[in-house]
Order: structure tokens, then sequence, then C-alpha cells
């Protein structure tokens, strides 16, 4: 029988998230990737069964555990036959339109093309009993908004339902649960400043794209339809897929003649500041060598210099200072796990103290270059606190001529200068800091504290 291609790129791209440890998302969209070659309906069926797999991982193994005989057995199965299987639960209980014949054929084909065939008659019992079972496949409402009741209806790891629950209430951890295991929207940054909105409408309506205007941001658009990334303005650099939340923490760096992005990678935020600050000198730090030959591909902006470095041993005169920083520290990134699902399968609870030292020496080393009168962004599209307030905290409590600056105010500005869009700042600030939270904002969850060195 023959695999479709799309569950055949599928299956290959669920095999190197779950052996090597990689990112889908990164999978799925780099160069010479199988994934693009894929006609249009092909890929939105891989984008499907890719992202709605990982995001329903641990229901799907509760339902293959049961058909196995328990978690000792369904823990022996290879990686191949895991995914197979995870792969045909999936369509069955979570894609009404897919039969399940297909689903179930299709799975048992991808064992034998791994040359799994020992499994091919486990694979095939267990995917045709669970057809008869799958309007039960599924999770059904929480009965209430306990952490244990959010973990099992939307898929989270409970550990961490539970921090959530601890340090934003349950109403909230629950929005952020119910907005991880949904498909988020795709926002853009036009990054032309003499491109009006209602041009680009426009433009891309005559392409097959639908877009209206962002909800945080003024230079900001959300798709409602159709494949950006084809069109003339996406491949010509007039626009460029930046989550909105990303956005607004490039703005809060605000306008500078000289700015530093520390972690730079993987450039979003330092193209957005770029635009906003033309006539100076950004150089954008970034630790590894191909994520800094990415960036230069992706950041066409002349007045940025990539530099290939460790942004706590940076390689620079020892007296050179910047007026704007951008510390965007690597983290866990839980905020954004609607887009990086396995991110919630691979964490543990015992790596933040580990990420909240790295934090704090990158965090530092970047005070260190901040001119007198400067201002410094610490961001992470983390939403926890210790990789947020923590370090924050930890860092000022030594001493030295910063001051926390209230992002209220920052915002306020934002708002009279009609960058800002979103109404509701208030919303948007946790004490002195922006917190944006997933389901409660439209975008992903970032962190955001402002720093000025006095003069």
């Amino acid at each position: 029988m023959k695999v479709t291609p799309a569950r055949t790129v599928a299956f290959e791209v669920l095999l190197r998230v779950l052996t090597r440890s990689a990112h889908a998302a990164e999978v799925l969209y780099s160069a010479n990737s199988d994934f693009l070659k894929l006609s249009s309906v092909d890929r939105g069926l891989c984008l499907q069964i890719v992202m709605g797999l990982l995001r329903w991982q641990s229901a799907l193994d509760k339902a293959i555990s049961s058909a196995v005989g328990g978690e000792a057995r369904a823990a022996k199965l290879d990686d191949e036959v895991r995914i197979a299987l995870r792969m045909g639960v999936f369509q069955l209980g979570y894609l009404e339109r897919i039969p399940a014949n297909a689903a179930v054929n299709e799975s048992v084909e991808l064992v034998k093309r791994a040359r799994k065939r020992s499994a091919v008659p486990l694979v095939n019992a267990v995917l045709r009993r669970l057809a008869k079972e799958k309007e039960t496949l599924k999770p059904s409402a929480p009965a209430d908004n306990s952490a244990a009741a959010l973990s099992a209806a939307f898929a989270h790891p409970q550990w961490m339902v539970e921090r959530w629950v601890q340090q934003f209430g349950s109403d909230r951890a629950r929005s952020i649960c119910e907005y991880g295991q949904k498909l988020p929207e795709t926002h853009l940054r036009v990054s032309d400043s003499s491109l009006s909105f209602l041009e680009l409408q426009e433009e891309l309506e005559k392409e097959g794209e639908e877009v209206v205007p962002g909800r945080l941001i003024r230079n900001a658009a959300v798709v409602m339809s159709g494949d950006v990334t084809s069109s003339k303005a996406f491949q010509a650099g007039r626009i460029a897929i930046q989550d909105e939340g990303s956005q607004l923490v490039a703005a809060l760096v605000g306008q500078g003649q000289r700015i530093l992005d520390c972690c730079a990678a993987p450039g979003g935020k330092t193209a957005a500041m770029a635009e906003r600050n033309p006539q100076s000198k950004i150089v954008a730090v970034e630790l590894h060598e191909h994520r800094a030959r990415k960036m230069r591909e992706l950041v066409r902006a002349a007045n940025v210099e990539i530099v290939t470095a460790d942004a706590r041993n940076l390689p620079l005169a020892k007296e050179e200072r910047f007026d704007r920083v951008l510390v965007d520290v690597p983290c866990s990134g839980t905020g954004t796990q609607a887009r990086n699902p396995e991110i919630k399968w691979r964490l543990k609870e015992a790596e933040f103290a580990d990420l909240h030292n790295k934090q704090k020496e990158i965090f530092t080393a970047a005070l260190a270059r901040l001119s007198p009168g400067g201002r410094l962004v610490y961001a992470t599209c983390s939403l926890e606190k210790e990789e947020c307030e923590d370090v924050i905290h930890a860092v000022l409590k030594e001493g030295g001529d910063f001051t926390l600056l209230d992002c209220r105010r920052i915002l306020q500005t934002l708002q009279e200068q009609k960058e800002l869009v979103w109404l509701e700042i208030d919303s948007l600030c946790h004490g002195p800091y922006l917190r944006t939270i997933p389901g409660v904002h439209p975008c992903d969850g970032f962190f955001a504290a402002v720093v000025e060195r006095r003069a």
C-alpha cells in the first residue's frame, strides 16, 4: 500500500523530534525540507498531524498504553512503532475528515517501511480496536480548574500546570493550557514603512491571502487565510513572520544611536529594531555559528553587524558601551508552547535552576555594556518566575547604578505614539514588568523588564 506524502513527511519529522531532540518547526521549515516540497493540501495535513500529535501526546500515549496492556509494555515499543501508533490514534480521535481505514492502514504501512514488520500485527490490532472507540479518544472538558483536571483535559504535565495555577490563578492557567492546544495565528511585521496596511491587504488579497490589522502593534497584521510565505511581499522582505508579543518587546527597546542585541537569533527583534533605528549602529550577538549564518540571510539591514560570540564574553573593546541593549536570553520557552509543543514533554522542573544561573550571567554581562542614561530590556518567552522576575531581583540586589523602570509608562508612551494599539495597558503589566499571557493576550507569552543606568 502506498503512504501519502503528507504522512510520510510527518513520520520522518516526528522521528527526528523524538530521537534527535529536534524542534518540529525548525525541521518543517528548514532549507530543502521535504515539507516545503509538498502540495498545499499535503502541507496542511502534515502540519496538522505533526503539531496536533505533539500537543496531545500524553492523551495519545494513555490510549495506546491501555490498548497494549499497560505503561510497562508501552514503554518497550520501538520509537518508529510508537510514532506510527500516535499518528494513527491522533487521526482517529482528532481529525474528523480522515477515514478510519486510511488512519489504520497507512500507520501499518509506515511500520513496514521502518523495517519493524514484527510489530505490524500489534499496530494493526491496536488501531482497529481504537477505531471502534474513537469517540472516547479525545479528552473531555475539565470538571473544574484544578491542576490535575486541566492537565488531563489539555494534555500538559501536571507539575507545569500546578506552577501556572500558583503564579497566575486557575482561570489564567486554564487559558494558557487551552491556547497551547490550538493552532496559533500567524502574525506579520510590516518591514516596509512606506507600505500602508490597506495597500498590503489589497496586494495580498490579489494573491489569495487574507490579513487583518494586528491587535497589539500598529505595524502588525494577522493572517486569516492563505500562505503568505509565497507572496511577493514576503519574498521581497517587505513583510516578515513575527509574533506580535515579540514585536512589542522590540518596541520597548526604543531608539538609540548604538544598540546591542544579545542572544539575537533568529533575528526577528534585531530586524524590528533596525527598522525603527535606521541611522543607528546595531551589534547583534549570537553564540552559534549556524544560527548567525541564518541571521545574515534573514536580517538584510545594512546597519546591523552580526557577531558570533558568547554574550557573557563579548569580543568588543572593554570600554565599548551602548545606549540601548536587548537581552533576550535563552529560556525554557514555555510561553511559546502553541508553536513549539514538544517543549512541554522535554522540559524538567529541575532545569530551571541552571537556566536561572545562566540568565543571571548574561544579564550581568549586558548591564556592564550599558552607557550612563542608557536603557536595557531583559526579555524571555518563558512563563516561569525563576527565569523572569527572580533573575531581575537577584542581579539588581547586588547593587550598582541601575534603576528598574515601570513598563507601564513606556507602554503609555508607545500608545500615545500610536505604535501600541492595545487599549488595556494594565492587563499587559505585572508589577513593573511586561507580561503577555497566551489565551489572555493575542500572542505568545513574553516577559520584559526595563532597566536604566543612572547618568
